[in-house]
């Protein structure tokens, strides 16, 4: 467990984190989003699909519908879902991709149309970070499959594609938007449990009928940004600090308790704070907003 006994005296408020250096520090962003669902099982549903489709982790669903083991669920069972995640500040009108989160946001002039869950790079194959813009839209593209993914296919004594055409086993889907980020892009799949997960080539893979959303409403030179943010803090409408962690997947190094020390002393927050709430979020990194306090500044 993590100990918090500091005092600091500063001013403003807050958002999110991933640098132990205040001077990196992002801005003030007061964006949460909280959701409420109910979601009838289907018949081929399991929890691991249901959790890659609403952005949570599924062993949280099942906490929250008192299910102790995750493979008994029927068909026309109810589940009640809370769904909690912090907006990353940075873009007001794009695309931003916070890969720790799995999250994919998208802006039209100082409105958030959407947020999706993704699927990311697995760890050895990471998803970069950094900006781009969309240069192609596509439908129906077939996959030309990289010379670094053959020789996998190689090593693991799959049988080599050169090409994969437009269909059921296409891993792109029905839906590609091409990135600047060369040998990148957004796409749909045909595995929808691998989203809200680390399993790609490095491309940003999204639910079906997500994909099929944006794809309607991005345009082409639309700008983008992929963030790497495991520690986002916030301040909502009604002044609840908010924390939301989750594991550094890629193993960059962040300090998460340095890093909401930093956040909480640049913007005053420290004296609002539940520091063994915080301690507690820290230790399950469990990927949802949760809230650790309350302004006194409105």
């Amino acid at each position: 467990m993590f100990s918090f006994k500091r005092c600091f005296s500063v001013f403003l408020f807050v958002f999110q984190s991933l640098a132990a250096s205040a001077a990196e520090l992002p801005p003030l962003s007061r964006l949460v989003l909280d959701e409420e669902i109910e979601y009838a099982i289907q018949p081929d549903d399991i929890l691991l699909s249901i959790g890659a489709r609403f952005g949570i982790d599924y062993k949280l669903v099942a906490q929250q519908n008192h299910i102790r083991n995750p493979d008994r669920i029927y068909a026309g069972q109810t589940l009640h879902i809370r769904n909690t995640h912090i907006v990353p500040e940075g873009m007001d009108n794009g695309i931003l991709i916070n890969i720790p989160q799995r999250m994919l946001f998208y802006f039209e002039p100082g409105y958030l149309m959407g947020a999706y869950p993704v699927g990311l790079g697995k760890p050895t194959w990471p998803t970069p970070t950094g900006t781009f813009k969309v240069y192609m839209k596509e439908e129906n593209k077939a996959w030309k499959v990289p010379q670094s993914i053959q020789e996998e296919m190689r090593r693991e004594a799959k049988v080599v594609q050169e090409e994969v055409p437009p269909g059921p086993d296409n891993p792109l889907g029905k839906h590609w938007l091409g990135l600047t980020l060369w040998g990148y892009g957004i796409h749909g799949t045909i595995a929808p449990s691998s989203v809200y997960d680390f399993r790609s080539h490095g491309c940003i893979r999204l639910n079906p009928d997500d994909i099929a959303v944006l794809y309607a409403m991005v345009k082409k030179n639309t700008l983008g940004q992929l963030v790497y943010q495991p520690v986002l803090l916030g301040v909502d409408e009604v002044g609840r600090i908010m924390l939301e962690v989750h594991p550094d997947i890629y193993e960059k190094g962040i300090d998460y308790a340095q890093t909401v020390i930093d956040l909480a002393e640049k913007y005053g927050l420290s004296p609002d704070i539940d520091w063994p709430l915080v301690d507690k979020v820290l230790a399950t990194q469990e990927g949802q907003a949760r809230e650790v306090g309350r302004t006194r500044i409105n």
